[in-house]
């Protein structure tokens, strides 16, 4: 699986005020399949292609989760597989997959104030040769 998300980044939530890092919510859902209209070259833009995509999304926590802390204090991470599976839509076609991470993060960002960062990763399926994973990642942060 293509990982390439930094797993040791933390923000700050002070804005560089501080220099130690604050307490946040890493969700992460992993190798959601979708086949979607994407590419540019000839070969590509015919059928929708399949890709796999993945997700990391950094919320804002309370100081402390407790046994009856209620959902309302995190997030649903179906929230994310949705941003991917319900989102995006299948009828677009997204010249870049560039621009398909970058709807889900703008989707994560509108649907939630206290998401600080998201990843998404995507790896393109049809173009392995040889069980190869090539994608990219795209990281952002909350504007």
């Amino acid at each position: 699986m293509l990982r390439t998300l930094d797993k040791s980044f933390v923000p700050s939530l002070d804005f560089g005020l501080e220099t130690t890092p604050r307490d946040l919510l890493r969700l992460e859902v992993a190798d959601i399949p979708i086949d979607l209209l994407t590419g540019i070259y000839s070969e590509e833009t015919k059928l929708p292609q399949p890709l796999r995509i993945s997700i990391e999304a950094d919320l804002a926590v309370p100081h402390r989760f407790t046994p009856d802390t209620p959902l309302s204090a995190s997030k649903n991470y179906l929230d994310l597989r949705d941003a991917v599976t319900r989102g995006l839509p299948r009828e677009r076609h997204f010249t870049l997959i560039e621009s398909i991470a970058d709807h889900i993060c703008e989707t994560l960002f509108v649907q939630d104030a206290r998401v600080l960062r998201v990843g998404v990763t995507i790896v393109k399926l049809a173009i392995s040769e040889a069980g190869e994973e090539i994608g990219m990642t795209l990281v952002r942060h909350r504007p």
